[in-house]
């Protein structure tokens, strides 16, 4: 018998060694496709879309191979670290066609599975927060008011996903910050138009006083 389980230990560990090898390679990529993605998002903030871009087409191409090495370990491939790292790429990539006024790409474009998406998404729509209040400080207010309505709408289809948090990976709590930083810039929003409404009059009615 012992030599029997001696050799069932023997032909486990091949297996094993390639787990432990594969969970080191994700550790680590997990590590700089964040650190990119957060790059990325820092490039969109401050209107250097070249750079933004050229970011993306490396995460692109980092996640192939990341999916590569991965996919025969789906006990990794699904790791919450993995994931985590795919919903900031997601974030990146989704926030990019929110500011341009693209067409959002699918999960299955992106080939994320679709906690990462969903999880993504409600991200990018948070961010969109900083863009609409620029916007209405420099009198954009078409600008402003599109992306406070793609803010909405996301919000309103990802509350609809009410499923438990391990299925979504805690969606709903996201889904739940969202709604908060909707609510104070749709207010952040009307304050600063009713500003600049009395400041127009003001201006205005100086203008005719000077007269």
């Amino acid at each position: 018998m012992a030599e029997r389980l001696s050799e069932a230990m023997e032909r486990i560990r091949p297996r094993v060694d390639a787990v432990h090898a594969a969970r080191e390679e994700a550790l680590k990529t997990a590590r700089t496709i964040i650190q990119r993605s957060a790059k990325t998002i820092k490039h969109l903030h401050r209107g250097q879309t070249e750079q933004a871009d050229a970011l993306l087409d490396e995460l692109r191409q980092l996640l192939q191979e990341y999916y590569r090495i991965l996919k025969p370990f789906p006990m990794i491939f699904y790791a919450p670290y993995v994931q985590v790292a795919v919903k900031e790429f997601v974030e990146a990539v989704l926030l990019r066609a929110l500011l341009r006024g693209e067409p959002l790409p699918t999960h299955e474009e992106l080939d994320v599975e679709p906690p990462a998406y969903l999880n993504g998404l409600c991200e990018a729509a948070s961010e969109l927060r900083r863009y609409i209040l620029d916007s209405a400080r420099k009198g954009d207010f078409e600008r402003a008011t599109r992306l406070v309505d793609e803010m909405e709408d996301i919000y309103d289809e990802l509350v609809t996903f009410d499923y438990p948090d391990a299925l979504l990976a805690n969606l709903r709590q996201s889904v739940d910050a969202l709604r908060a930083v909707l609510e104070r810039t749709q207010n952040d929003l009307a304050v600063t138009a009713t500003q600049r409404e009395l400041i127009e009059e003001l201006r205005l009615a100086r203008g005719e006083e000077d007269r």
